[in-house]
């Protein structure tokens, strides 16, 4: 080989690769990963039909629960309604038996002291019940008129009370706390004659 060919060589391939220059930058750009992929409309569709689908389904079993929990919470409303009712029977019962005691010695005595001695204490009884239970009779004759806990069916004049006090209780109210059973009947005063007449108007 002359000296003209090798340096010809040389300048050509000066690593000894037929003069490819090699380059470290192009293939790492081969290398770059792609973007993801797009979703097609169709694509989209699906998973909106899917979550719609998930939605509903919850949706149902969230209704279904809510069923189950206002039939059972019905269910625990009449069971406590039934056994408060059983209580209140069992309480009142003996006071009823000691009663069906009294008439019946009532039918076959002829002291009626002895009788409505047997019957005050079988009121007596009566009102120590309901006072257990929490039921209290509400205090009517003496005391001004309240129409939060008495019913006026009549008023009179009273020359010994002023207006708007309960002169009589006709029949008797009642109340569990702050619960009105049921109002008493009263009867209510005027006031002195010709004077209250107008204040009770």
């Amino acid at each position: 080989m002359s000296e003209a060919e090798s340096t010809t060589k040389s300048a050509q391939d000066p690593n000894g690769q037929n003069g490819e220059a090699t380059n470290g930058e192009q293939p790492s750009a081969a290398a770059e990963p792609s973007a993801p992929p797009t979703p097609t409309a169709e694509q989209r569709l699906a998973d909106a039909l899917a979550e719609a689908a998930r939605t509903r389904d919850q949706l149902l079993r969230t209704a279904a629960d809510f069923d189950n929990f206002r039939k059972r919470s019905r269910r625990e409303v009449d069971d406590a309604q039934r056994r408060g009712r059983e209580t209140t029977v069992k309480e009142l019962l003996p006071v009823f038996d000691n009663f069906e005691r009294a008439l019946l010695h009532a039918e076959g005595s002829a002291d009626a002291k002895a009788v409505a001695e047997g019957l005050r204490m079988v009121l007596k009884q009566f009102l120590d019940t309901l006072e257990r239970m929490g039921i209290q009779r509400v205090v009517a004759t003496g005391q001004p008129f309240d129409p939060a806990q008495h019913e006026a069916i009549q008023h009179l004049e009273s020359p010994e009370h002023p207006a708007g006090v309960v002169l009589h209780e006709v029949q008797p109210g009642y109340r569990m706390g702050d619960y009105l059973v049921r109002p008493a009947m009263v009867v209510v005063s005027k006031g002195p004659p010709g004077g209250g007449a107008a204040t009770a108007s």
